[in-house]
C-alpha cells in the first residue's frame, strides 16, 4: 500500500502545471454544440409534422369508414323497402304515384 502512494506522488510530481486552455472546448466545440442543437430542433419539428399527418390520416379514414357504414346501412334500408313491395319515392309498386288520399293516380 505504501508503494502505491509513492507511485501516485511521483506521477503527480511529473505532471506539468494545469493549463485551463488545454481543457476548454474552444470555438470548434461551441460550433459543434450549436450544430447538434439545430439538428435536434429540426428533427423534432419534422417528427411533430409526421405525427400530425398520421393523426389526420387516421381521422380521415375513420370518417370515410363511418360514411361507408352509413351508406351501407342506407342501402340495406333501401333494399329492405324494395323487398316489401313499397317504392322508395312514395309511389305504388306499379309505378303510379299516390296522392294524399292514398289512391294511385297516373302522371
Amino acid at each position: 500500500m505504501h508503494q502505491l502512494s509513492r507511485i501516485v506522488s511521483v506521477v503527480a510530481d511529473n505532471q506539468d502545471e494545469f493549463d485551463p486552455n488545454d481543457v476548454t472546448p474552444g470555438v470548434a466545440g461551441f460550433v459543434l454544440t450549436i450544430v447538434i442543437m439545430l439538428i435536434v430542433v429540426f428533427l423534432v419539428i419534422d417528427m411533430v409534422r409526421r405525427i400530425r399527418r398520421v393523426n389526420y390520416r387516421a381521422e380521415v379514414r375513420e370518417q370515410l369508414a363511418a360514411e361507408a357504414a352509413a351508406e351501407a346501412e342506407g342501402a340495406k334500408a333501401d333494399v329492405a323497402g324494395d323487398a316489401d313491395g313499397g317504392a322508395v319515392d312514395g309511389g305504388s309498386a306499379d309505378g303510379r304515384a299516390e296522392d294524399a288520399s292514398g289512391e294511385a293516380s297516373s302522371r
